[in-house]
């Protein structure tokens, strides 16, 4: 049984598993039988001395009980358990003062308002808490309030995450206070919150976490003043190595300042700005800035109509970004131009540690395009995916591009997944694919159309 709750293949079901209590609750040390360890696990249901038929509740207060004799508790992951809405108090009430506490997970658990609240006045317990996730409980955005307060309390907060939370444009606000308190903060994810929107407006908290690392505001429905708030404090994140800021249409037309202070984040590992509905302008602040950011390894740009035709603006970033391993162009519009570009960057080995490439839905590349870039794949040696699938709406034959394909991925060593949905292959290469698995790894999956 693995920690998220569905059965591994072992087990003969892939079906979704729900156990009252998590299998992962750890942490503790030498008070038991594996001398050393730092990990042990309670599982209340199976335990010799309890009945078989027990009650949530009372399996709950058992469990809380079992707390009592764990003083070296670090780590607490109750999470896809949807029975812990509502008895969080019954489990947790018996932490004390100065527990050891360093991570608590509790991500979709159904939690109630009431939950949130207990979990605002726990907060103040776990002084050494490193890592708190609450992700997926929807309810616990009316309690805020009480986890805003609690959170002051938990100076050694390294990772905060509250994803589609059902947090409000008055939860930012309450955030931004406890933000303050959050000196040591790493990682925060406020994603799938699409209520949060007008509530960036003052962003000061969120400005003095200069050590934080991953930012995701994914889908946050931003609005106008939201962006040009960001744009005064994102770029005061020096130490920002992750920014996520995808599917927020407001980026369209208001995100050039902010796109162009991107500059200014020298460490910037991770961009994702996908379906933001980019304009040529904010597209073209954004190619300008990524020339001064070498230490990049994902830029996600899926889903922004304008980089069609306009490919070339990109062309000094993928030049000079030597560590990127994985670039998301999906749905872009690309056209044979943008190919023949992009496959003089292969050549000129720029690309040399890329791992992952998207290039799907981009039904306007003719056969010419496909065929210069199948042609020149194979320079691409760190290559592990590659995704050229057309629109679901759309159906293809492959055309002579699809040998130069099949050659090229002989000779990539790293390549185990090629898709290309809803491209048709006749009946000749079907016998050139079905050749290629008798005499190559089988490893390499071809996730194709089918065959005409």
């Amino acid at each position: 049984m693995s920690r998220t709750g569905k059965k591994s293949s072992s087990d003969g079901e892939t079906t979704p598993q729900a156990p009252l209590v998590n299998e992962s609750i750890k942490g503790s040390k030498s008070r038991f039988p594996k001398a050393g360890s730092r990990k042990e696990s309670i599982d209340p249901k199976t335990t010799d001395s309890q009945p078989q038929d027990k009650t949530p509740k009372t399996i709950f207060l058992d469990t809380g009980e079992a707390l009592k004799v764990l003083p070296e508790l670090e780590e607490l992951n109750l999470s896809w358990n949807s029975k812990v809405g509502g008895n969080l108090p019954l489990i947790l009430q018996t932490l004390q003062e100065g527990s050891k506490i360093q991570t608590l997970e509790l991500v979709d658990c159904t939690l109630t308002s009431e939950d949130g609240v207990f979990v605002g006045q726990l907060l103040p317990r776990l002084q050494k808490l490193e890592v708190l996730d609450l992700s997926i409980n929807r309810n616990i955005g009316g309690s805020l309030n009480s986890i805003a307060h609690g959170l002051k309390s938990t100076p050694n907060l390294k990772v905060l995450k509250l994803h589609s939370c059902g947090l409000s444009q008055k939860s930012v606000k309450l955030l931004d206070a406890a933000f303050r308190y959050l000196c040591e903060l790493r990682t925060l994810d406020l994603s799938c919150n699409k209520e949060l929107g007008g509530g960036f407006e003052d962003t000061a908290g969120l400005a003095t976490l200069e050590h934080l690392e991953g930012l995701d505001l994914r889908q946050c429905s931003l609005t106008a003043d939201d962006v040009l708030s960001l744009t005064q404090v994102i770029p005061l994140l020096s130490s920002l190595q992750e920014l996520d800021l995808s599917a927020n249409k407001e980026m369209g037309s208001y995100s050039e300042n902010l796109l162009s202070r991107l500059r200014f984040l020298p460490v910037l590992k991770s961009l994702i700005i996908s379906n933001c509905a980019l304009k040529c302008k904010t597209f073209t602040a954004l190619a300008e800035a990524s020339i001064h950011l070498p230490a990049l390894k994902v830029i996600n740009l899926s889903w922004n109509k304008c980089i069609g035709g306009n490919l070339k603006l990109l062309l000094g970033t993928l030049k000079l970004s030597m560590s990127l391993q994985v670039l998301r162009l999906s749905s872009c519009s690309l056209v044979t131009e943008d190919m023949t570009l992009l496959v003089s960057v292969i050549q000129t080995g720029h690309l040399v540690r890329l791992q992952k490439l998207d290039l799907s839905y981009n039904d306007g590349i003719c056969e010419a395009g496909w065929t210069i870039f199948c042609q020149n794949l194979w320079l691409l040696k760190e290559l592990t995916e590659l995704d050229i699938s057309l629109r679901p709406s759309t159906f293809r034959k492959c055309g002579q591009w699809f040998r130069h394909l099949l050659s090229a991925v002989t000779k990539l060593p790293k390549i185990t997944e090629v898709g290309m949905k809803r491209w048709l292959l006749p009946v000749s290469q079907e016998e050139e694919l079905q050749g290629f698995d008798q005499d190559h790894r089988s490893s390499i999956h071809f996730d194709h159309g089918g065959f005409q």
